[in-house]
């Protein structure tokens, strides 16, 4: 899906207000409910596949037995199995090498059975990451972060936009927030969310400001935003004094406290009661994050079954 094409749900935007919301309680944008709309329309894609003897398949790298990548893993099985798409996750030990990882990420990229590859971080400290997501197909870059994904974002030509910034888009578009001529500030520049989130913001013709670390004045920063999206990994960072009134709040961040409670970057208490629209922590931008790696995938059996009709 090129990053300045027409979103999944682009035409609620003509039917719904351009302007903030008032202020008072913040709409709750649903993550799952709209992660539940998308699997709807993948199904019926997928079905369409299967005229032309066509299941897309979904192949999931893990090396070791990090406990939150086997959630992530197993919601992603689970995505697989509702929508028809064929998965399979592939666990190697944490002593793995790097040729073997390297060796088998070839083996899938030669597999006309698998479309679309995830290599699930983080690897063991030993293992150069960067070089093995690298190795991974352009044409099965699922996930959207090879290099080859990333430069052609640049030029709003991305066969597999970034999965957690796309799923952002459509979260702001099914809620009906407009994005032409609008201030966005994005917190965090990161090249899996923050920097691919910028260029998809600026591609639907926001203004867009990255803040990070360096940021000299963060509150001023945000005050200005319509559209404010959250990814820097610091629990409750965004407070309700930082928000403009009616503003749309994305929270990307997940973040587990001491008492084991997961929180996001946003206090959602207090901003909710002065912004337009919010996303919660759990139940925003995750479900969406696992719903955009299918669309991304039925996307590249699409793609590889216009390749072989040529």
């Amino acid at each position: 899906m090129r990053a300045g094409r027409p979103g999944l749900f682009s035409p609620l935007l003509a039917e719904m207000s351009q302007e903030p919301r008032p202020t008072g309680l913040a709409e709750l944008i649903d993550g799952n409910a709209t992660a539940r709309e998308i699997y709807a329309r993948v199904t019926e894609r997928v079905s369409a596949l299967s005229a032309s003897a066509i299941r897309p398949g979904l192949a999931a790298i893990q090396v070791g037995d990090n406990a939150a990548s086997q959630i992530y893993l197993r919601n992603k099985v689970r995505a697989c199995d509702a929508t028809g798409i064929r998965s399979q996750v592939l666990r190697l030990p944490e002593d793995t090498t790097q040729e073997v990882l390297l060796a088998l990420v070839q083996k899938l990229n030669r597999d006309p059975d698998v479309h679309g590859i995830l290599l699930q971080l983080p690897l063991p400290g030993h293992l150069d990451a960067s070089a093995v997501m690298q190795s991974i197909s352009p044409q099965k870059d699922v996930d959207g972060l090879t290099w080859a994904s990333l430069g052609a974002l640049l030029s709003d030509r991305a066969a597999f936009a970034p999965c957690t910034p796309a799923g952002v888009i459509a979260l702001l578009e099914r809620a009906g927030v407009a994005f032409e001529g609008r201030q966005a500030v994005v917190v965090g520049r990161s090249a899996i969310v923050g920097k691919p989130m910028a260029l998809m913001l600026l591609a639907r013709g926001a203004t867009v400001t990255v803040c990070h670390s360096k940021t000299r004045d963060l509150p001023n920063e945000t005050r200005r935003a319509d559209i404010l999206v959250a990814a820097v990994g610091r629990p409750r960072l965004i407070t309700a004094d930082m928000i403009k009134p009616g503003a749309a709040v994305i929270d990307v961040g997940i973040n587990r406290l001491a008492d084991g409670k997961l929180a996001g970057d946003v206090d959602f208490a207090g901003v909710r009661e002065k912004a337009g629209w919010i996303t919660p922590v759990p139940g925003g931008v995750g479900p969406m994050t696992v719903a955009m790696v299918i669309v991304n995938t039925v996307r590249a059996a699409e793609l590889a079954l216009a390749s072989r009709r040529k």
